[in-house]
């Protein structure tokens, strides 16, 4: 049975060692922010940089194992239903990034998303790591030249993710509505999660 992610909000669950958990874009144009986070000590966490060297890649694949900041493989990448187009560079939104953007009132964003999630655990993040941005399709160049494009995956596209250690891996349904990344209608939407064995 899935959860839901609601629209321009988050939602954290505990992953048991060996269990795995099936992401779902739903309507095929929302970008998820993911996170996770060591089970028993949320120090330590799923981390971009050390993933990108520990697969040498930009983007994870199929077989691939997502790292964190020390170095330990925290889940591995079992199945992609989509075009396989996820971002690992981009920072989650957050009230600064949305004052950049030229709005002055609050706006919804995946920083605080992610604390909201975790507090609902009981859990308190130590910052906001550089989430796993799936869905989210950001094209680069050979000039180091970066793009925010829309999402290639279709609806019903999921990726499922299997616990290496226990840990606990927090969502947000990315509330972006300035830039195109939720799609041309820049109309965020809610996505679904299930655990499965």
């Amino acid at each position: 049975m899935s959860s839901t992610i609601p629209a321009r909000g988050g939602k954290a669950v505990r992953v048991a060692r060996g269990a795995a958990i099936r992401i779902i874009n739903t309507h095929g144009s929302q970008v998820v922010d993911t996170w996770a986070f060591n089970g028993d000590d949320v120090s330590e966490y799923m981390a971009m940089d050390a993933t990108r060297v520990f697969n040498q890649r930009l983007t994870p694949c199929v077989g691939d194992r997502l790292v964190t900041n020390r170095r330990h493989p925290i889940l591995i990448l079992e199945e992609d239903t989509s075009p396989g187009r996820h971002d690992t560079l981009m920072a989650a939104c957050d009230r600064w990034r949305y004052e950049l953007l030229g709005i002055r009132e609050y706006h919804d964003n995946c920083a605080d998303n992610l604390s909201q999630a975790m507090s609902e655990l009981g859990l308190r993040e130590t910052h906001t790591p550089s989430p796993l941005n799936l869905f989210m399709n950001i094209p680069w160049q050979d000039d180091g030249g970066l793009a925010f494009e829309t999402p290639l995956s279709a609806p019903g596209d999921h990726v499922l993710l299997r616990a290496l250690m226990d840990c606990v891996v927090a969502m947000s349904a990315c509330p972006q509505d300035v830039l195109p990344v939720n799609g041309l209608n820049r109309q965020p939407t809610e996505a679904h999660f299930e655990i499965v064995p």
